[in-house]
């Protein structure tokens, strides 16, 4: 204990009731940081020790000062780093810094001065400068531990209910987190990278916070549909896709944001169609099978029969969605063999929709899709009934 409270004291993040003390030696505060972060991820007793030696309530005090003092990027840098170790290794300090030091807040205050942004309107942020140049590397760096902190410390947040002044902190986080998507970085890794943090995140907040996504006012050069602005969801799309494209390790890259843009789907009727619009438009190729192809239909399709079963269970109930869990529209866009693993487990072989709330409005055939219809019917109807339904 006594060796961690030394690296603690030298880092100048000891817990102590007394104000804040200047280190005037900052290459000292650095590698005590560093330090700290190799210690705390290797060993289980450390993790431990930190606990009981407080060391987030001496972060937490100095990331409050980061407005005010001058601190270089390093130990800014250092600080997150070692938060996330902490709040990814221990759930007592999770969730101490999350709701007795108020980290979700604290965290959000960081990310602003991070990104060096301002507010244009209550839901929307620009950045300070040129709204055209990438974000620097190391505020790129800084932010990007600042979102992995903010994962951790909001794991179960979608899955439990929240009252109106968590949630105005949860749509003020999220303004931001349009931002982060909005934004390049230096290089198209970096920038994928940022955007991959801040998809985990968002899959992370309420379903009721992301309206925010959508809020801002269409702009010249914005994509609008239905009168609303679709950059950022379109941004979700690109990323969803060129994830598909790359197919490396399809579980970890592809299931946070199909899982997003399948709840955001099912939330908001206005993205919905418009994701409808870009994945499933009106059939036109009748002759080759929903899987063969290289449009993004085809792409979703082909992973619906994937080995792992969270991959191909995800890529299917976003589709589903899309078809607004009609099993008529589902089957007519992904082929009744691809369709069956999700309606035998949604006890739907037998055909209708299920219990989602969507409008009315009908689905529209093309006339290529009418002429090959009755061909394709007698089929489904036979596996209907080869099914016992």
């Amino acid at each position: 204990m006594e060796s961690l409270k030394t690296l603690a004291r030298h880092a100048g993040i000891d817990y102590t009731e007394e104000q804040i003390r200047e280190i005037p030696d900052l290459d000292v505060i650095l590698e005590a940081l560093k330090c700290l972060c190799n210690i705390v991820f290797s060993s289980h007793e450390a993790q431990e020790l930190t606990f009981e030696a407080r060391l987030v309530v001496g972060l937490t005090d100095r990331i409050k000062l980061y407005n005010e003092r001058n601190l270089p990027h390093d130990i800014k840098f250092f600080d997150l780093r070692l938060l996330f170790l902490l709040t990814a290794l221990r759930v007592d300090i999770r969730q101490q810094f999350a709701q007795e030091l108020r980290g979700i807040g604290l965290m959000t205050d960081t990310l602003e001065l991070t990104l060096g942004v301002k507010w244009i309107d209550p839901h929307e942020v620009a950045a300070e400068e040129n709204a055209a140049m990438p974000l620097p590397r190391q505020e790129t760096e800084r932010a990007m531990e600042i979102l992995k902190v903010l994962f951790n410390i909001t794991y179960d947040t979608s899955k439990r209910e929240v009252d109106e002044e968590d949630a105005a902190l949860y749509r003020h986080l999220s303004a931001l987190l349009r931002h982060c998507l909005m934004t390049s970085a230096d290089g198209e890794d970096r920038t994928e990278e940022i955007h991959s943090h801040t998809v985990n995140l968002l899959g992370n907040l309420p379903l009721k916070c992301l309206d925010v996504l959508l809020l801002p006012k269409v702009q010249p050069g914005s994509l609008e549909y239905l009168g609303v602005n679709m950059d950022a969801v379109n941004v979700l799309l690109d990323f969803l896709e060129r994830r598909l494209d790359r197919g490396h390790k399809l579980k970890e890259s592809l299931t946070p944001v199909l899982n997003l843009l399948t709840e955001s789907a099912r939330a908001h009727r206005q993205t919905r169609k418009f994701l409808k619009a870009k994945v499933l438009p009106p059939l036109r190729d009748v002759k080759n099978r929903p899987e063969v192809g290289n449009l993004l239909r085809n792409k979703l399709v082909r992973l619906m029969t994937h080995i792992d079963t969270d991959v191909k269970h995800c890529a299917a109930e976003f589709l589903f969605v899309l078809c607004k869990e009609s099993v008529a529209r589902f089957v007519k866009y992904t082929g009744y063999g691809n369709a069956a693993g999700l309606l035998a487990a949604r006890g739907l072989m037998a055909g209708g929709r299920a219990d989602g709330e969507y409008s009315e409005d009908e689905d529209t055939d093309t006339e290529e899709y009418k002429e090959a219809k009755p061909k394709y019917e007698p089929i489904y109807i036979h596996s209907l009934y080869r099914h016992g339904c």
